[in-house]
Parts: C-alpha cells; sequence; structure tokens
C-alpha cells in the first residue's frame, strides 16, 4: 500500500487502527466530510491517533458496521478488516471515482486501486480476456466488473464484497450512485 500524502503527511500512515486495535484499514482517496464526522465521533468519545481523513472510516465502522457507507462522502476505495468478527470489505465510492480492482483464486485474494499492482502478483493471471478487449473496441471503455484480464475483476461503483474465511461475497450495492 502506498498512501498519496494530502491530509495529516507525516502522521497519516496506514494502516490505520480504532482504539484497541481489532479493526485495520487502508484507503485509497478522500473523504470530504472527514471533519463533521471527526467532531461527533470525539464527542463520542472515540480517539483519534493521527489527523488523517480516513481514520474516521475506522471509527464509524466501529459503531455501525458497514452501515457506515451511507454517511462517508467522498472519493474512496478502501479495504477494511475486522478482526474479531473475521470478515472485511473492499469497498468503492458511490460515484467510481477511485477503482478497486481484485483477483481471487484457490491461492488468496489480491486487491488494488491500479491494474498494473497485479503484474507484481505472480499467483495472478494476466490472461487476456478476449470478450472485454472486444467491449473496449466497441464502447472505448470496458464496463465493470470486466477488465482486460480474465482473473482480475472491478468493482463496481457504489459497491462493496464482504470478506470472509468462508471466501468472498458477490457485490452488493451499499446505495444508488448520486
Amino acid at each position: 500500500m502506498r498512501r498519496l500524502s494530502i491530509i495529516d503527511v507525516s502522521g497519516g500512515r496506514q494502516p490505520l487502527y480504532n482504539e484497541d486495535g481489532s479493526i485495520v484499514l487502508v484507503l485509497n482517496g478522500e473523504i470530504y466530510n472527514f471533519i463533521e464526522l471527526r467532531e461527533e465521533l470525539e464527542a463520542r468519545g472515540h480517539r483519534f491517533r493521527t489527523r488523517s481523513d480516513a481514520e474516521v472510516v475506522v471509527h464509524l465502522y466501529e459503531e455501525q458496521g458497514i452501515d457506515c457507507l451511507a454517511q462517508v462522502n467522498g472519493m474512496f476505495a478502501f479495504c477494511l478488516w475486522d478482526i474479531q468478527k473475521r470478515e472485511g470489505y473492499l469497498v468503492r465510492d458511490r460515484v467510481g471515482i477511485k477503482p478497486l480492482y481484485y483477483s481471487q483464486n484457490t491461492e488468496g485474494l489480491w486487491f488494488a486501486s491500479e491494474l498494473k499492482a497485479f503484474v507484481e502478483c505472480p499467483q495472478v493471471s494476466l490472461e487476456l480476456d478476449e470478450q472485454a478487449v472486444l467491449e473496449y473496441l466497441h464502447y472505448l471503455f470496458i464496463p465493470a466488473p470486466r477488465t482486460p484480464f480474465t482473473g482480475i475483476w472491478k468493482l463496481p461503483p457504489a459497491s462493496y464484497l464482504r470478506l470472509s474465511p468462508a471466501g468472498v461475497d458477490s457485490p452488493v450495492v451499499y446505495c444508488s450512485s448520486r
């Protein structure tokens, strides 16, 4: 994970954790309404370790579970893992500004906000998807969930994947696009 440091450049290193370290987050993007969310969370007793906008997601999830997404405004793609529940989520923003790609096979699950990251994963197939290439030539883009590669998928906007030891669920739309 490499972070584009804009807010809390020196202190917002990721991954980010809640107070007891049981919830972990890596996020690419920006939470636009983090100041208001942070003030509300601090008023309810949450302690923040950084000034990062992304840390509000950890504390919101701690209170509300995945339903917290209804309150988060921004452009983002993130992975959140709940250690106690042994489940996590890959999440993409409502409009789909930040991409989120994933691949799953018998060896594991990989995710990234750029396709080129998968070049570094020998476990992920980079075989071209002929249908996706045809769609690109026809539409000048590849509709989600396809990518140019057979083993890599794009999470649609306003969606999340639930991750658990049992595997990865199908994408769930958490709200309509704004």
